[in-house]
């Protein structure tokens, strides 16, 4: 009822219908609204489907319409009663928990098969979960959105990274920092200025600093979470934000990306290092604070005044927290700010 070409979407997956399941639709086939209409055109691919079945339904029958369809699988029907699977914990009238009551039965005649319940119903996903069962949302619908596309400019190292990169490791230290030339096979894979990490009883935080054929070498990230290394005041609360002042407190890097929902210290991480190298250490001589003026909602039109009476408006979140990074008092960001680009 959701999306009534869903049978057609699981590519090399058979696909096992319980009755009722054919029930449901059956009860929401009438009317005008989107359900009913989704419910009578899944029935009638279901119909094209059975009336042309070359074999005993039992068998399993080719999902496969034509040379355009993705699906290599096979539907299966339950074509005989299936009682006494629904778990004692859950109630024997509830449509749901005669469907579940079906896969512990499939879990068990199949027990050389991966039996995965496919449904959009939250609750019925969690209790699933609950009894043990494999259970997942139906995805093919799903817009992917552009941050899923992005670069994160963070890699979760694995948990065989030192066997398989630990041997001729070259260490050195330089400024306070550790170095680290490695060799292996994911060294091709990483990307300069890029962050890696370990977590563990011995945990790793450190860049990418240099890479060369097969080798790569590794720098220690400095500990912005420490209140001795904070940054006009502002110390890191996560991994994501430690990361995001090192890339904002490395000279060396000429354009930084950050991305993140609203209050997760985006602005404030930034508007703290340039304060920081702009008055403390001198790296810069001037700070440049912009904004793209572009309206959510109704546009709020002309404005009078001067240049800057006209972009206060816009400007005024921007202005708040630079009033408000310039107390030199420690303090912890909020959220996550994760970097994306470097």
């Amino acid at each position: 009822m959701h999306d009534p070409t869903s049978l057609f979407r699981f590519e090399e997956h058979d696909v096992f219908l319980p009755i009722m399941t054919l029930e449901e639709l059956d009860n929401h086939k009438s009317g005008i609204s989107e359900i009913a209409r989704n419910a009578r055109q899944a029935s009638r691919f279901l119909d094209e489907i059975v009336s042309q079945a070359p074999g005993p339904i039992a068998e399993g029958i080719p999902l496969k319409r034509h040379d355009a369809d993705s699906a290599a699988g096979r539907l299966y029907l339950q074509t005989e009663a299936i009682n006494g699977h629904i778990p004692a914990s859950l109630p024997i009238g509830k449509s749901d928990n005669h469907i579940i009551g079906v896969v512990v039965y499939l879990q068990k005649r199949e027990p050389e098969r991966q039996v995965v319940l496919v449904s959009k119903d939250i609750n019925m996903r969690i209790k699933a979960h609950a009894l043990g069962l494999l259970a997942e949302d139906y995805y093919n619908d799903k817009v992917l959105e552009d941050t899923d596309l992005l670069y994160t400019g963070v890699r979760e190292l694995p948990a065989d990274f030192w066997d398989d990169h630990g041997r001729d490791v070259e260490s050195w230290k330089k400024e306070g920092r550790a170095y680290y030339r490695i060799r292996g096979p994911l060294c091709e894979k990483l990307l300069l200025n890029e962050f890696v990490f370990q977590e563990g009883d011995r945990p790793l935080f450190a860049t990418v600093r240099d890479l060369a054929e097969r080798t790569a070498v590794l720098e220690t990230v400095r500990d912005y979470t420490h209140a001795k290394n904070n940054v006009w005041g502002i110390v890191a609360r996560n991994r994501e934000q430690n990361f995001a002042l090192n890339l904002l407190m490395n000279p060396e890097i000429d354009f930084v990306t950050l991305l993140g929902q609203a209050g997760t210290g985006k602005t404030l991480l930034a508007l703290a290092a340039g304060l920081m190298q702009t008055l403390e250490t001198k790296h810069y001589s001037e700070i440049i604070m912009t904004r793209v003026t572009v309206p959510v909602g109704e546009d709020i039109g002309f404005l009078p005044g001067t240049e800057e009476e006209k972009m206060t408006p816009w400007m005024g979140a921007l202005e708040t927290t630079s009033r408000s990074s310039t107390r030199p008092t420690t303090r912890r960001a909020s959220g996550a700010a994760p970097p994306r680009a470097t």
